[in-house]
Order: C-alpha cells, then sequence, then structure tokens
C-alpha cells in the first residue's frame, strides 16, 4: 500500500472534513504543513496578522456557520497565544480544531528552542487535547479531534504534531468511521422524562421559558418559536441566548441577570414554573443562588449532563440536545392560559421600561437602532463591554439578524476579528462588529485582514475614551475612584496629580488615520443626525455621507471588477454577451473590416500528411499559450506525442522552447 507523510494525511484529513477555510500563522514546526497546503486548492487559507486573533476568526467562522473552525500555529509562543480563544470557545461551546506544531519527539522535555506542552497548558480548556507520539494513530485520531469538536456540547480540540511524526511515511487511509471508548455523546430525549416535564408546564399558572446559548448553537430558533407560540408561555434569554426567539415577537420579555431587564428578573422571581434550555445559570443571571426563582419548580434541557444540577438544583432534568427536545415536545404540549400572568409581566415592563434617557448628544441607543433600521439581514459581533450589553440590550435580533459575542469567558479584542471570521463565512450577508475604544485596540491590527482579504465589514467603535465596564463599577461602587481606566492618562497626568486644572492630551490613536493607514475607510461620527445617511430631494448631505457614498461607490465598482476577474480567470478580456469567449483583434471580417475586436476562440487544428489528427478550440487569443496544452492532448488520444511537430514563429515562448527541449524535438 502507498505510503505517505503525515503533513500530506493532514491536508487529505482536512479535504474529507469538508473544511473550506483554514486560519493559519506560520512557523519553523509547521512550514512543511504549511508547503502542502499551497500545492491544494479545496482550503482556502486566511493568514491573520496574530495568533490571538486567529483564533477569534476561526470561532466567529464556526459559530455564523454552524461548520467546525480550524486553525493551524507552530509551536511556543504561537501555541501558547491560543490560549485565551481556547478558553472562549470552551465556554461558550463552539467546535474549533486547532493543530499545533511540536518539536521533534527526542527533543521534547529538552527546553528545546519554542517548546511547550501546550495540551499541558490548555487542558481545562478544551474538550480534548493530545501530542501525536505514533505516526500510524494520525488519521484515527484527527478523525476523532473532528467529532468530538462538533459532537454533543461542541467545543475546542487541540492537536499537538511533533514535526518527526509529520514528516514520517506512514499509511494513506483516513478513517471513515470513529468509536472512542468512553465517550459516547447522547443522541436521543428521554420520552419519560420530557413528558412529566410536559406536563408540569401543562399544570403552572406562571410558566416562563429561559432559553440559552444552546439554543442558538442547536439552530433551534425556529422551533423553539413555534413552541412558545403554540402554549403562550412568555420568554427571557441569556445574554448568549439572545435570537432564540426573535426580539420584537411579543412573547419575548428580553435578557435576565445583572444587566436585563427588570421586567425579566420580576418574572423570573415571580414564575411558579421556569422552563430552561440550553443555559448553564452562571452567576451574571442567578446572582445570589438562594434567592433565585424562589417560588418555582425547574425543568433543565441540556447537552451536558455535567451542566445539570450544576449550580441550580432542578426538578427535572433533561439530557439531550435542544433542537431534539424542542421537536419532541412539539407534538405533546397544549396551549397555556397565561393572559394574566402575561398582563402582569407587561405591567412591568411599563413601569421600568428599558430605555436611555432622550439627550441631545449621540447616544449607544441611537446608534444600535440605526442599525436595527437599515439592515434587513445582518451579523452583529460585539466586543465585550459596555457597548456589547447596550447592543445585547437594543439590537433588534430575529432570523435574518443574528449576534455573536464571547459570552462565558467576556473576552475583550474578539470584536473585529470575530467580525472577519463571520464575513469570511457569510461573503452575502452584511457584517458589523461593534467595539470599544479600549476593545478595538487589543487587536487593531486585524484591519490588515480584513483589507487584504477584501472584507467589506463595518466596525463601529464606541469611543467613551475610557474603559467603560470597569469606570461604571468605580462609579456606583468606588466613590469614582477612577483607577486604570482612562485611556488619556500617561506619565504626563502622573506628574499633574494633584493639577485640578489638568488637561488630559488628545486621544491615542487617531482611528481615522489609522484605519487609513491600512487601506480602510474611517469616518468618525459625532451627532446622531449623521449616524443614518439621508437621502430624497431636499434632503442635504453631510460630509460624511459623501464620504460613505463614495465609499460605496468605489466598493460596487470593486464588486463589479471582481464579478469580471472570476469570469477571465487567466485570459485578458471575455466577451458580455458570451462569457466563454474571449475579445480578439480579427484580420478581417465578412465585410473586410480589419483590426476590430471581436468575440471570438482560437481554432487549432494539425494536420499530418494531409489528415487532420487533432482540432481544439482555446479562450486563448495568443497561438503561444496553447501550444502545450494542443501536444498534451494529442498525446490523450493518440497515446504518443508527435515526431516531429512543427509549428510557426507565433507560437514562440521560452516556456515553449524549454517544453520542446524536455520533449528532445528540435
Amino acid at each position: 500500500m502507498k505510503k505517505i507523510s503525515g503533513n500530506k494525511l493532514l491536508v487529505k484529513a482536512l479535504k474529507e472534513e469538508g473544511v473550506d477555510t483554514l486560519f493559519g500563522y506560520p512557523g519553523a514546526c509547521t512550514i512543511d504543513i504549511s508547503d502542502e497546503l499551497y500545492k491544494q486548492d479545496f482550503t482556502k487559507v486566511i493568514l491573520p496578522r496574530q495568533e490571538v486573533a486567529l483564533v477569534h476568526e476561526a470561532d466567529a467562522y464556526a459559530r455564523s456557520t454552524g461548520k467546525v473552525g480550524v486553525c493551524l500555529v507552530t509551536s511556543g509562543p504561537g501555541a501558547t497565544n491560543l490560549v485565551t480563544g481556547l478558553a472562549t470557545a470552551y465556554y461558550d461551546s463552539v467546535p474549533l480544531v486547532c493543530f499545533t506544531g511540536q518539536v521533534s519527539r527526542h527533543l521534547i522535555g529538552n527546553d528545546a528552542f519554542q517548546e511547550v506542552d501546550i495540551v499541558g497548558i490548555t487542558r481545562s480548556i478544551t474538550k480534548y487535547g493530545v501530542t501525536v507520539r505514533n505516526r500510524e494513530d494520525l488519521g484515527r485520531i484527527l478523525k476523532e479531534a473532528f467529532y468530538i469538536a462538533r459532537t454533543g456540547r461542541p467545543g475546542p480540540v487541540l492537536i499537538d504534531l511533533p514535526k518527526d511524526v509529520m514528516g514520517e511515511l506512514g499509511s494513506a487511509e483516513y478513517p471513515e468511521t470513529v468509536n472512542i471508548r468512553g465517550y459516547k455523546p447522547n443522541t436521543s430525549v428521554h420520552i419519560g422524562q420530557l413528558k412529566r416535564a410536559i406536563k408540569m408546564l401543562g399544570r403552572a399558572k406562571k410558566p416562563l421559558f429561559l432559553a440559552g446559548g444552546g439554543v442558538i448553537i442547536s439552530r433551534a430558533n425556529e422551533v423553539f418559536t413555534k413552541l412558545v407560540e403554540k402554549t403562550n408561555i412568555p420568554v427571557v434569554t441569556t445574554v448568549m441566548g439572545r435570537g432564540a426567539i426573535p426580539t420584537n415577537h411579543p412573547l419575548y420579555i428580553g435578557n435576565l441577570g445583572m444587566h436585563g431587564a427588570y421586567a425579566c428578573n420580576m418574572a423570573v422571581s415571580d414564575c411558579d414554573l421556569l422552563f430552561s434550555i440550553g443555559t448553564r445559570f452562571n452567576d451574571r443571571i442567578t446572582g445570589k443562588l438562594h434567592s433565585f426563582a424562589p417560588n418555582a419548580q425547574i425543568v433543565h434541557i441540556d447537552i451536558d449532563t455535567a451542566a445539570i444540577s450544576k449550580n441550580v438544583q432542578v426538578d427535572i432534568p433533561i439530557v439531550a440536545d435542544a433542537k431534539d427536545a424542542l421537536e419532541k415536545m412539539l407534538e405533546y404540549v397544549e396551549p397555556n392560559e397565561t393572559s394574566k400572568w402575561l398582563e402582569q409581566i407587561e405591567s412591568w415592563k411599563e413601569e421600568h421600561p428599558l430605555k436611555m434617557k432622550e439627550k441631545p448628544i449621540m447616544t449607544p441607543q441611537d446608534i444600535i437602532e440605526t442599525i436595527n433600521r437599515m439592515f434587513d439581514e445582518a451579523i452583529i459581533v460585539t466586543d465585550v463591554g459596555q457597548h456589547q450589553m447596550f447592543t445585547a440590550q437594543f439590537a433588534e435580533i430575529t432570523q435574518k439578524k443574528r449576534l455573536l459575542m464571547s459570552g462565558g469567558l467576556g473576552t475583550m479584542g474578539d470584536g473585529l476579528p470575530g467580525a472577519i471570521g463571520a464575513k469570511i463565512g457569510n461573503p452575502d450577508v452584511p457584517v458589523i462588529s461593534i467595539s470599544g475604544d479600549g476593545g478595538m485596540q487589543m487587536n487593531i491590527q486585524e484591519l490588515a485582514t480584513a483589507v487584504l482579504e477584501e472584507l467589506p465589514i463595518i466596525s463601529c467603535i464606541f469611543n467613551n475614551y475610557n474603559l467603560g465596564m470597569v469606570r461604571q463599577w468605580q462609579k456606583l461602587f468606588y466613590g469614582k475612584r477612577y483607577s486604570m481606566t482612562n485611556l488619556r492618562s500617561g506619565a504626563a497626568s502622573r506628574r499633574a496629580a494633584d493639577d485640578e486644572n489638568f488637561e488630559y492630551p488628545e486621544y491615542t490613536p487617531n482611528f481615522i488615520k489609522l484605519a487609513e493607514s491600512y487601506g480602510a475607510v474611517g469616518i468618525r461620527v459625532e451627532k446622531k443626525e449623521d449616524i443614518e445617511p439621508v437621502y430624497g430631494r431636499g434632503k442635504r448631505k453631510t460630509e460624511i455621507q459623501r464620504s460613505y457614498d463614495e465609499f460605496l461607490k468605489y466598493y460596487e465598482k470593486l464588486l463589479e471588477y471582481e464579478y469580471w476577474l472570476d469570469i477571465i480567470d487567466e485570459r485578458n478580456s471575455c466577451s458580455k454577451t458570451d462569457h466563454d469567449a474571449t475579445m480578439c483583434a480579427t484580420k478581417m471580417d465578412y465585410y473586410c473590416n480589419t483590426g476590430l475586436s471581436r468575440p471570438c476562440y482560437n481554432a487549432q487544428i494539425a494536420v499530418s500528411d494531409g489528415v487532420i489528427v487533432n482540432a481544439e478550440l482555446y479562450q486563448r487569443p495568443a497561438d503561444s499559450k496553447t501550444f502545450i496544452p494542443f501536444m498534451e492532448r494529442y498525446k490523450e488520444y493518440n497515446g504518443e506525442y508527435p515526431k516531429h511537430p512543427m509549428a510557426d514563429a507565433g507560437y514562440g515562448s521560452f516556456e515553449n522552447y524549454m517544453y520542446c527541449t524536455d520533449k528532445k524535438w528540435n
């Protein structure tokens, strides 16, 4: 049986697993893998500017597409730069397979250059991690990695690849099936438990659905909405569960927890049945456990057995995929009488509505509501901070408008790379990133990636000159002692600590100039009337909008160029009416006109002893580009090359002369 290197088997595995995009950063221990990737054409390789951002891009790609995100980095610092992104994916149940380079086996444990125990470092933040010690185990481990990442509660998997193992020859076989002892994810719903929960739901006077990120992960939004409508039961969501039901749905109350709405928290405190689907009951929604849902029986559906009764003791546990469980529920549930309960909830909403005070200046709510109006379809990606909570509170999320963010870990700096990953995975959907000025600067180098990959993302920076979330806590609970939160502070402010009249220097950086330096378009908006573009007769455009309109013209033209370049491929032109035809300067037409450019095909005919022995049409106008493929076609049909081919000077080129030399033709 044919043997191949581990590097070739890895590339083969990517093809078998349907990996169409890989986010990678090269190094000494992965250079051979990079070389193999160079030879293939089924996987697009994205080169970000830093591994920290790279894994966030793969993460958002996975969240937005439902596919497994794939990363490749080198050993040492390349591997350790993955840590934050792996933890982010682990807490939010995102399927990733991350390949790290490793030094050769005989060097492991010897403090070799760029050697770290990355499997040990990431053991608590990955679903599975392993160093491949034997070449013959490679195929099996790769297959298991993708299976583990996407099944059960999804999560990140790390495969550490020693350089000598990957260079070693071994079996070319890639397994078709997986059988992992001790890992058997539950794929069915316990009907008995489910029916008990449904009976309890039918008896409840004040039932409440709590939807978490599990509903989003399982792509159960539509079936959950049907269930809610059939039962007439109101819904609250975690931040990660926002979008489980359209936010404009009459039965949707809002987000639960410390960053949630008054009506949501009151509903949880007063309900007699809390029916939870796909949430971990973390401290941001429960607060003090003894006072969480004090009057309620609790049902909990979750794919992860370990998540049930981990923080909150539940009455009926159901281990199942959210979508499978909800589809089964639809078969059995009946409408609930909830009119009085809904009236009570509505009164809480009216008593304490979730909205910001009307101000003459521009507010975050103004910006987000403009996004709501302007986009019927979009993927909104937030960084972490105050802007994230504003977005979670005010953004309209529907089946066509999705929200991506770091929930469990709260990772600053993932907004811009997240938008890049989402756009790569969804090229036809508008992608908007919302970041704070602090978070944006953590991975702002990825503007280069966005520009070079020609990704038309919109990046909104909420610039309040501060680390706003921490500053808010300092304002509320620390006597306005604003320590380490002013992003304009530095040596000058320390020198003038006692000067009441001290003026902070200008904000650094200038985001507009920085964007322009990367080749992006930078626009500063300071007034609420400038947020939304104005169109129509008699409506005066602002300078910002004129710049924006100019950018749109450029972008539309760019899309047109890309369309035609894709059709032309390696040719120099094509006909707009016959895309397969190439525009050629013809010698003479029917009317004796010469030198006219017309859509043509280049006909090539070979004759031997007065007999046509080969003929073919080509899209290339130049004869020189047809010589080699014509000769290869002759060989294909005749079983051998011609012994003495002759052609005129129009076929002359260096490439063709070298080809003839190789074939020993004079």
